[in-house]
């Protein structure tokens, strides 16, 4: 007999996550890192918690963990899903492409294919796809109506979406409109490698205790690799270029650089051709961008054409560093040069035009062996490159690096491992030096929270933000400039004495300490950044002894012996004894009160600033 509603049982999708699961096991994929975010993302559901963050590395898979989160959220009953991305085609196609390839029940749709009339939203689930741009948001919204419960899953989330005027008691309009999608009824996911405008934004009350950190994959290269505190025995190719110097030479031998690393992994490595791809990042200026296009296509017309007087010297600068990368390979490189050099693509990324989608698509996953791929803001989030053997970047830092950015920049992470010993990233010293120092301060405030699990603790300072001034909850966040202090603990002189006496060395003698106080007492997250940061060596480290606080007197809203505390620090030019400690730029304190509380105060001599969000 016919029976409609035993067809319609048989067929539901309610098991959308265990067949994404599947999918990817038989793919070779991992996918107990993926089960670890989705558990905790629905268990923060089911406690109520309606708006925290998913943090993970630059391109460590992020976009495969959102389409099985969304697979789950769905199979729970969550009927509207929606995918919020940059004001970006490139990157929405990207992504779209991804979830519709996934199999995923429904199909995901572009906002505009549910604009129309006839498209009823009705009580059947929906996967849309937004771009974060105020005309699309308003449409949807519209479209949408109020009644209708969301989950908003913000991709790079950090961008856009915070309140830039949120000291001004007013609300930016991306803010103000991703706010309205969500209603009072909404729950919003945000995904980003860089949660710390989240943050200190407190962008729509996400909650800081209920973030979930999402581990890149196996085969990951990030800032380990790339950025390292010892970057003596690199297991890629780093080329620094002059800091001032930015004459057109450079970007040549860039792109001959590239031409040999390429015909060395077709003749040498490869079981089979592969197409790969050199990214050059020189500028936020699409003016800029034509003249790197036009000297790029100029070499290339160069080596093509025999009459051309630079054609030999430019083959001959070839073969010589081959000749010196790969020795006794030199001719074979240089002979698929000659006959290959022809099959390259160049694109230009500064627009996001629908007319530039598809030239785009072949720059993110190459279609010829030299792809050659020009871009600055636009290539510098969210876009992933497969298959990117070289970076040449030469753009400008007139002002502060801001960390955000800067570590969204680092479009050499990925699955980089197969051909890792071949990739070369070709940067100013200066440049690489601050950016290294962007993800120092990067990995130390994550740490902070992995490690204490409350509201992580974000460094500025130097040459180096940590996020938009505009963007950080004045009224919110606390400030500490240059002096951190943590959990009081009881005060056993004598074992804290024997660390003292029988150790030379600061460095031991502060590990030490940390052993015996334990992680909230003295973390292990600030003992690794002031091993990254020793220029002069073990004196850098200024190990005080223990002092007494029974001079001070209790002074309502200044000082409290009983806590320890005193508003405007304890740590002045007297604490710090710099007639004992010249060369010191990092110093302990251990300050301790009359019923035997201890504190350890830890004061860095320099321009950085503390920042944590206050209790909520």
């Amino acid at each position: 007999m016919f029976n409609l509603s035993d067809f319609k049982n048989e067929a539901s999708h309610n098991n959308r996550y265990e067949k994404r699961l599947a999918k990817l096991v038989q793919a070779g994929q991992e996918v107990d890192r993926i089960k670890a975010v989705v558990n905790n993302a629905v268990a923060n559901l089911k406690s109520d918690q309606r708006s925290f963050v998913i943090y993970g590395e630059p391109q460590s898979g992020k976009t495969e963990m959102m389409i099985a989160l969304t697979a789950k959220l769905l199979d729970e009953g969550l009927r509207i899903i929606i995918i919020l991305l940059n004001d970006s085609v490139q990157l929405l196609g990207q992504n779209l492409e991804r979830f519709q390839r996934s199999g995923l029940a429904p199909s995901p749709k572009k906002f505009n294919e549910v604009l129309p009339p006839e498209v009823k939203i009705g009580t059947q689930p929906w996967v849309i796809f937004c771009k974060k741009n105020s005309s699309d948001l308003q449409k949807l919204i519209t479209k949408l109506g109020t009644t209708n419960k969301c989950v908003v899953i913000d991709d790079e989330a950090d961008y856009a979406t915070p309140n830039s005027k949120v000291n001004k008691r007013e609300k930016s309009r991306i803010n103000e409109l991703t706010g309205k999608l969500l209603g009072k009824t909404g729950i919003y996911i945000g995904v980003t490698a860089t949660p710390a405008r989240l943050d200190l934004n407190r962008t729509h009350d996400n909650q800081n205790e209920h973030w979930i950190d999402f581990p890149p994959h196996a085969n990951y290269t990030g800032q380990d690799i790339f950025f390292p505190t010892d970057i003596a025995n690199l297991p890629f190719t780093l080329t620094f270029l002059k800091d001032t110097d930015d004459t057109p030479k450079y970007l040549r031998e860039a792109l001959f650089s590239f031409l040999v690393n390429v015909a060395y992994l077709n003749i040498e490595i490869n079981s089979s051709e592969l197409n790969y791809s050199l990214l050059i990042h020189t500028s936020g200026k699409k003016s800029d961008h034509s003249v790197d296009y036009k000297q790029i296509v100029k070499i290339f017309e160069i080596l093509k054409d025999s009459s051309s007087s630079n054609h030999e010297p430019f083959f001959k600068r070839i073969f010589e560093i081959a000749a010196k990368r790969y020795p006794s390979h030199e001719e074979s490189i240089l002979k698929y040069i000659i006959g290959n050099c022809d099959r390259n693509n160049i694109v230009v990324m500064n627009s996001d035009k629908e007319v530039n989608a598809a030239d785009n698509r072949t720059a993110t996953d190459p279609t010829s062996p030299f792809t050659i791929i020009i871009g600055g803001n636009i290539v510098s989030r969210g876009v992933t490159f497969n298959n990117l053997l070289s970076m040449f970047f030469t753009r400008d830092v007139k002002h502060k690096l801001q960390q955000d950015t800067y570590i969204q920049r680092a479009r050499m992470f990925g699955s980089r491992n197969n051909y890792l010993k071949y990739f070369e990233l070709i940067i100013p010293r200066n440049l690489y030096l601050d950016w290294q120092k962007c993800f120092i301060f990067h990995r130390l405030s994550l740490e902070s929270r992995k490690q204490n699990k409350k509201s992580p603790v974000w460094l500025d300072g130097e040459r180096i933000s940590a996020v938009s001034t505009s963007s950080i909850d004045q009224t919110n966040v606390v400030v500490d400039r240059g002096e951190m202090s943590f959990e009081l603990f009881e005060y056993k002189e004598n074992d804290i004495q024997d660390i003292y006496t029988s150790n030379t060395d600061p460095l031991t003698m502060l590990k030490s300490l940390s052993e015996l106080l334990g992680e909230n007492r003295l973390p292990k997250y600030l003992i690794n950044y002031i091993e990254s940061f020793l220029p002069a060596g073990k004196d850098s480290i200024a190990m005080h002894n223990p002092r007494s606080i029974k001079g001070y007197e209790d002074k309502e809203g200044e000082v409290d012996k009983a806590s320890i505390t005193r508003k405007r620090g304890f740590i002045g030019n007297r604490e710090m004894e710099k007639d004992k400690f010249p060369n010191a730029i990092h110093h302990i304190n251990i300050l301790f009160n009359e019923q035997n509380k201890a504190r350890v105060f830890y004061k860095y001599e320099g321009n950085i600033r503390f920042l944590k969000t206050s209790t909520r």
